[in-house]
């Protein structure tokens, strides 16, 4: 019998009062008449109490985006100035990080250590931004004739709705907001409902650094009516969304009225191939720490490892001892690796997916269930590996978004490579082998946004991000995240009165 790593409740003393969430609005905070409640997943405690927004709330914040674009004080603000107001948020995110990763530990279950790692490594992205918004350039064209000279420019691209997820709240919306920001665009943002509390935080640190009233505004609510208006509203230039492939599509419908732009960025169901020639021991770490990672609550979850089949039991075992030594549970111990399931909901659609899958023959090799962690009373999931997979597996082709591992074999490269590509998604895929052929081979023929080559998840502000196929549209990070928020403008402009008249007489 397989014993797990289980992290029991702290003692920690919790907050003595919810976090008070609030709109920003045109500079200003602004209340509901109606409000929500968020509850720790873990600890099952009262966390937060956020005004609740309606169409009026969202009309206001568009509104105020839609003029401070329009006045110029930001979109047409030199570019040195916007920079040194990203920096000075970047400098207040370090100075705030332990008061951020608290609230998202509490409202998200994710282990304090790893919410202390995406609020630090937040400011990184907003000090790259800040560096792309000096840098932002066109092109000159000066061979069009001795009486023609043209010039490319980029604007940005206006009012931004940004709609956030819960798993990475402080984290995506920094891949998102000061990338706009850099552009000169401005932006109303919706948070999840479920993670509501850091996205205001950073609201208040914008104020700080002197951002203008307008430029960010923050509705608080739910998808319908606040996202919904959001992604339709004609006041809107673009929506950028992380988030379900199914809200991706219904934003997409909803932009489609007014032809707005629309970026997104998606679900996966990300494989990762181990050939026989691979380090079994990196490989095994990292296919675990790809599956467990925030719960596997992740779109680059590496959710399927496609083995070969002369390697494949010796893996299972090795994935399964690994598994087994990872900590689960009290999020706010230090110790713990994985944390609280986001709702009572989502552990039972997880467990759904792992029950249908051994009803089609598939073998639990370790989990499959429910996990109590002592002195808590939230929601736990098992590690579970599941092996005996067959591309026809629901578990093998949906995306379960929890601690979950499917193990399929192969016998080829071209089998190999077949398999990754048997998917709705294409987000992220890895290649595990000491032969570099094989690992370009893989990286050139496999359909995903990001090829890792042994490794898995790491990432940086300059490598930019996103998926092929159903995985999303558009990109985030690098010079590309940047390009997302701008319009592309020509000018053609003659030299001179050299222009015949076309009007003779």
């Amino acid at each position: 019998m397989n014993e797990l790593t289980l992290i029991p409740a702290t003692g920690i003393a919790l907050p003595a009062t919810p976090f008070a969430g609030r709109h920003l609005i045109g500079g200003q905070w602004v209340g509901s008449a109606e409000s929500f409640e968020r509850f720790s997943p873990a600890h099952g405690v009262l966390v937060s109490r956020s005004a609740q927004g309606g169409a009026f709330e969202t009309e206001a914040a568009i509104a105020a985006a839609r003029a401070a674009f329009d006045s110029g004080e930001w979109s047409r603000a030199p570019a040195k100035h916007r920079a040194a107001l990203l920096l000075r948020v970047a400098d207040l995110i370090e100075a705030n990080v332990e008061r951020i990763a608290l609230i998202e530990t509490l409202e998200s279950g994710k282990p304090i250590t790893q919410a202390r790692g995406e609020a630090a490594g937040a400011a990184d992205l907003w000090r790259y931004a800040a560096s792309l918004a000096r840098t932002l350039q066109g092109d000159s064209h000066n061979a069009l004739g001795p009486d023609i000279l043209g010039v490319v420019i980029k604007e940005p691209i206006g009012v931004v709705s940004i709609i956030t997820p819960w798993n990475f709240p402080f984290w995506i919306l920094s891949q998102k907001l000061p990338f706009a920001l850099a552009a000169g665009c401005t932006c109303v943002v919706k948070p999840s409902e479920m993670t509501p509390s850091t996205t205001v935080i950073m609201g208040e640190l914008l104020l700080q650094a002197g951002l203008p009233a307008g430029v960010v505004n923050i509705v608080l609510g739910f998808g319908q009516p606040v996202g919904a208006l959001m992604a339709s509203h004609d006041d809107v230039d673009m929506v950028t969304f992380t988030g379900s492939t199914a809200v991706g599509k219904a934003i997409s419908v909803a932009a489609a009225a007014t032809l707005k732009k629309v970026a997104l960025e998606l679900g996966g169901k990300n494989p990762q191939l181990v050939f026989p020639d691979a380090d079994l021991a990196s490989a095994a770490d990292a296919v675990v720490f790809g599956t467990y990672f925030n719960a596997g609550e992740c779109c680059n979850s590496g959710s399927r490892a496609i083995v070969h089949e002369d390697i494949a039991v010796e893996f299972a075992a090795r994935v399964v001892a690994l598994s087994c030594k990872v900590a689960f549970g009290d999020p706010l111990d230090p110790a713990t690796q994985v944390g609280a399931i986001i709702s009572p909901a989502h552990q039972g659609k997880i467990d759904s997916h792992v029950r249908a899958a051994e009803a089609a023959g598939a073998r639990v090799d370790l989990g499959g269930g429910f996990l109590t962690v002592p002195g808590l009373a939230g929601q736990f999931y098992q590690p579970t590996v599941l092996s005996g997979v067959t591309p026809d597996m629901a578990v093998a082709r949906d995306e379960v978004f929890g601690p979950v591992l499917s193990i399929l074999t192969f016998r080829t490269m071209d089998e190999a490579i077949a398999l990754a590509n048997d998917a709705d998604y294409g987000l992220s895929a890895g290649v595990w082998s000491e032969n570099i052929h094989t690992c370009l081979a893989v990286a050139r023929r496999v359909q995903a946004g990001t090829i890792w080559t042994n490794t898995w998840m790491d990432g940086y502000p300059e490598l930019t991000f996103g998926g092929f196929k159903q995985s999303g549209q558009g990109r985030e990070l690098g010079r590309y995240g940047l390009e997302e928020f701008v319009e592309v403008k020509t000018l053609t402009m003659r030299v001179g009165r050299t222009r015949a008249n076309w009007v003779r007489g």
